[in-house]
């Protein structure tokens, strides 16, 4: 049986099911994120479902990422690409827009915000 993080309660942890766990939480074959950071100060901030497959590379200085699908059950499949300096990208959601999306930006100081409902 699966059991959510937020379903246990600090109280519940000890040192005979710790390990129990931990082992609960070990996320699905479904989902799959990576993350490659190259260079100073970057930042990325992923709020993503247990089903969501997401590819994610900065490439550059100060470059910022605010990814949010946590509020869907939906199955994502995105990747993202920046390379540059001082590029702030900011996507919410996901529909059937978004889906399988492959966003690359090459530049500097960009701003991207994208809504999906």
């Amino acid at each position: 049986m699966k059991t959510k993080s937020q379903q246990i309660s600090w109280m519940q942890i000890n040192s005979n099911n710790v390990i129990e766990i931990i082992t609960k939480q070990t996320p699905t074959l479904e989902s799959y994120s990576s993350t490659l950071q190259i260079g100073n100060s970057n930042n990325a901030e992923l709020y993503l479902n247990d089903k969501s497959n997401i590819l994610l590379q900065q490439i550059g200085d100060y470059n910022r990422l605010f990814y949010n699908n946590s509020f869907t059950e939906t199955e994502v499949k995105t990747s993202i690409i920046t390379q540059g300096f001082n590029n702030i990208i900011d996507i919410t959601g996901n529909n059937s827009i978004s889906e399988n999306l492959k966003l690359t930006v090459k530049g500097d100081n960009m701003i991207i915000f994208m809504r999906n409902y």
